[in-house]
């Protein structure tokens, strides 16, 4: 366990650093372009206060460079962009007056701030413009071929490279926000799935511990052994209960609906509700098994807390190529019919559930104070990403019937 919590921690200090590695090798970069034009302009100025004027525009200029390579510079509004490259391209060709061509390697940052700063519909033709200006000037300058097609070239590669760096630095620090912010949304969709399966779950066992306590408190007096009979089933529902909670907690989920069906009737049978369990639908895939289970779970425990129920009917049969549930109760007084189809959790989870299989769920009040809840599901699921907002997992770990 404690190396999974070190190899978590070096893989987040690595996330952390890589955006500012990125940086960092560009402003490296941009510093040896610096040095490199120092170097040039050796030659060409001979007196130490020249070269201490070089070196402080040189400074400027990669300051301005980096500043422009910062996300924050794409945000500028384009007052802004304009009067930063028109104080770059007087830095950059303004000294050229005086230095000549050596300064001309200058013109490549420019070349690469323009292709930033500008719209990709004039960034192109006036980052073209500036390679063939220092060509212009190299051969106005009596500068053989050889050395303004270096001129040329190597400013329109400088650009390039600027650029490209700038580009690969984004998209680093892109690509790490966007991990981190999958990470939240993991985080906060396991934390719906917790809620949801725990709402499901405990909904109906605490239901059931519920009523059977009721039971038991009747019974007391009156058939103390009948009561004993009852306590070990409590016991029972409430072993299941933790079981749940366990399974929750792990993300494992496997349900069985026969299985469910029995322990509705056991719960109803305590409760002296009538349930008439008609069952015909086959072998399951567990996917559709586990939704069903669930969606049978829902609708009892929406039917034991908002009705005043005597009888209900629990029906499943296959139609061509799905299965259907419905469940139909008595005891449904005005108030106590839903003002939508969504109302409460539990319902939208189960439409959640059902819709993630291709199924779906229908619920409405019927005539003579009814109510009927019909769930339908594929006998074949979708296969791959389609189910995952399920999160239902097979595991060892089986499910007892109360």
């Amino acid at each position: 366990m404690t190396g999974r919590f070190r190899a978590a921690d070096n893989d987040l200090i690595r996330d952390l650093l890589a955006p500012r590695f990125a940086q960092g090798i560009s402003t490296v970069v941009f510093a040896g372009y610096g040095v490199v034009t120092l170097l040039n302009v050796q030659n060409a100025v001979s007196s130490t206060l020249g070269v201490v004027l070089c070196t402080v525009v040189v400074a400027a200029l990669y300051t301005l460079q980096i500043l422009l390579t910062s996300p924050r510079a794409r945000r500028w509004s384009g007052r802004r962009r304009a009067a930063i490259l028109v104080t770059q391209v007087a830095l950059t060709f303004g000294p050229m007056v005086w230095l000549g061509i050596a300064w001309g390697s200058m013109a490549g940052p420019l070349a690469g701030s323009i292709l930033l700063m500008l719209p990709g519909r004039i960034a192109w033709p006036c980052y073209g413009a500036v390679p063939l200006a220092i060509l212009g000037w190299s051969a106005s300058g009596g500068i053989s071929p050889l050395e303004t097609g270096y001129y040329a070239v190597s400013t329109a590669l400088t650009g390039l490279v600027i650029y490209g760096l700038t580009r690969l630095t984004d998209l680093v620090r892109e690509v790490h926000e966007t991990r981190a912010e999958m990470a939240r949304m993991a985080v906060t969709q396991e934390r719906l799935r917790f809620a949801r399966d725990l709402h499901d779950l405990l909904g109906y066992s605490l239901s059931a511990i519920t009523l059977k306590c009721e039971l038991i408190h009747r019974l007391t007096q009156v058939n103390p052994e009948r009561a004993r009979e009852e306590v070990e089933s409590v016991l029972g529902v409430a072993r299941q209960a933790l079981a749940d909670v366990r399974l929750v907690a792990s993300g494992y989920r496997d349900m069985s609906l026969a299985a469910e069906a029995e322990s509705v009737a056991e719960v109803m049978a305590a409760a002296d509700v009538e349930a008439k369990v008609d069952i015909d639908c086959g072998r399951l895939h567990p996917l559709v098994d586990t939704v069903l289970a669930t969606a049978l779970r829902e609708g009892v425990t929406n039917m034991l807390r908002h009705s005043k129920v005597q009888s209900c009917a629990i029906t499943v049969r296959t139609e061509g190529e799905a299965v259907r549930l419905d469940l139909v109760n008595d005891g449904v007084v005005a108030q106590d019919r839903p003002d939508s189809p969504d109302r409460g959790s539990g319902l939208g989870n189960l439409r959640s559930r059902l819709a993630a299989i291709g199924g779906e769920m229908r619920a409405g009040a019927l005539a003579g104070n009814r109510f009927r809840l019909t769930a339908t599901a594929p006998l074949r699921p979708p296969k791959g990403d389609d189910a995952e907002p399920l999160l239902v997992r097979r595991g060892d770990a089986g499910r007892q019937a109360v």
